[in-house]
C-alpha cells in the first residue's frame, strides 16, 4: 500500500468512463501497444491514448468497450501519439494488463465516485 491520502485528494483525480470508437496498433511504440480513441460523451468528447494491452485484447475486441481514464493528467507524447487520457487497468499475474472497466454500461463521461 501507499501514502494514505485525503479524500480531498482522490476528488482531484477525474476517472472517467468512456467508450473505445477505434482501436489500432501502433508499431512505433517502444513497447507493444495500441493507439486508442476513446468518447467520453459531449462534455469532454473524444480523447487519444495509447495503451499497452496487447495481451488480452485485439483492436476488434476493444472497439465498443467501456473503459476508465484519468481525463485531468496533461497530455504526454508517446513517439507520434500524443495521449491525452490515462487508461486504467491492473497488471495481471504475468505483468500484462487487465483494464479496469464497470460491469453495467453508464452514460460515457460519468465520473468515478
Amino acid at each position: 500500500m501507499t501514502e494514505e491520502i485525503t479524500y480531498g485528494d482522490f476528488e482531484r483525480v477525474d476517472i472517467r468512463v468512456g467508450t473505445v470508437i477505434e482501436a489500432e496498433t501502433f508499431p512505433e511504440a517502444r513497447k507493444p501497444a495500441y493507439k486508442l480513441r476513446i468518447d467520453f460523451g459531449p462534455e469532454i468528447g473524444v480523447k487519444r491514448s495509447s495503451a499497452q494491452i496487447t495481451v488480452h485484447y485485439t483492436p476488434e475486441t476493444l472497439v465498443g468497450r467501456q473503459v476508465l481514464a484519468v481525463v485531468n493528467f496533461p497530455p504526454r507524447q508517446i513517439g507520434p501519439v500524443r495521449s491525452e487520457v490515462l487508461t486504467l487497468g491492473f497488471e495481471d499475474e504475468a505483468g500484462a494488463i487487465v483494464l479496469a472497466a464497470v460491469t453495467q454500461p453508464v452514460p460515457n463521461g460519468k465520473k468515478l465516485m
